[in-house]
């Protein structure tokens, strides 16, 4: 038995690092690719390191399109509905964990069923809707997809952890007074952090990385979203792989800060966060 286990560790150890380096690898190349000249993009062999070292591609993307304005649509499109989807799935949340009342199953059989279907099936409806209300080439209706397409995911996500949460604690809340609205909001949701926080994240990330979306919604140069401005590089008889990287080594900076900051309330609320029945 202690021959066999010795064995396993090793074999295990040579797996885990093989797979790190299956996932580390396209985003070293990614990297490396922004800092060579162009003219060392495509040599042959391929080299791993760049022998001149430049920012070029940093600067140029910068010259030939308004990317910090990209960057900036896309930072106000995503925190706003990751927000507003946190606000209303706290509430939802609360309501489908910790009452009984007609229908309470169906809806959340309609819930798990939103996450069955392909996004583009409601494209249609959808633009129709935002062209009656005017709405299109407008940050508002990504805003309002974004938000109404995570509401669903979030509210399962979040009911697992108020399960979690024993009743009576804002229960004597209310003994001593506070509505509950109150108790929710002073004794659960400081207790629901680590779930709020890892909520937050996954509306933020699937936000900041849309694209489908933006691109069919988004015509102004003004109002695009990084995602967008990083496929407008995708010329039709050339891509810009220099601009293309380094473009994608900035729009990964904010997601990496935020999943440093936030590190420990995301291990904490995938521990904690199963879906309970």
């Amino acid at each position: 038995m202690k021959t066999r286990l010795q064995f396993i560790g090793p074999f295990k150890v040579f797996f885990l690092a093989l797979h790190l380096v299956i996932m580390v690898f396209p985003l070293y190349w990614i990297l490396i690719t922004s800092l060579k000249p162009q003219n060392e993009i495509f040599t042959y062999p391929l080299k791993y390191w760049p022998t001149n070292i430049t920012f070029d591609n940093y600067i140029n993307i910068f010259k030939i399109s308004k990317f910090h304005v990209y960057i900036g649509n896309s930072l106000l499109v995503a925190i706003s509905s990751a927000l507003i989807v946190i606000v209303i799935s706290v509430l939802s949340a609360y309501v489908l964990a910790r009452f009984q009342f007609r229908g309470h199953r169906q809806i959340m059989l309609a819930f798990f069923a939103t996450q069955m279907l392909p996004g583009f099936i409601s494209l249609g409806p959808l633009y129709l809707m935002m062209t009656q209300l005017d709405l299109i080439n407008s940050r508002i209706a990504l805003v309002l997809m974004y938000t109404v397409g995570l509401i669903p995911f979030s509210t399962i996500i979040l009911r697992g952890f108020f399960q979690r949460i024993p009743a009576s604690l804002e229960e004597a809340a209310m003994i001593d007074g506070c509505s509950r609205l109150v108790a929710l909001i002073r004794i659960i949701v400081p207790i629901m952090m680590p779930g709020i926080a890892s909520t937050f994240i996954f509306a933020f990330v699937q936000n900041w990385n849309e694209l489908f979306m933006a691109v069919m919604f988004i015509d102004h140069d003004a109002l695009k979203t990084m995602p967008v401005a990083l496929n407008s590089l995708i010329l039709k008889y050339d891509v810009d792989w220099g601009a293309m990287s380094a473009g994608t080594v900035l729009s990964v900076i904010p997601t990496v800060f935020l999943f440093a900051f936030a590190q420990r309330f995301i291990v904490e609320g995938l521990t904690q966060g199963a879906v309970k029945g």
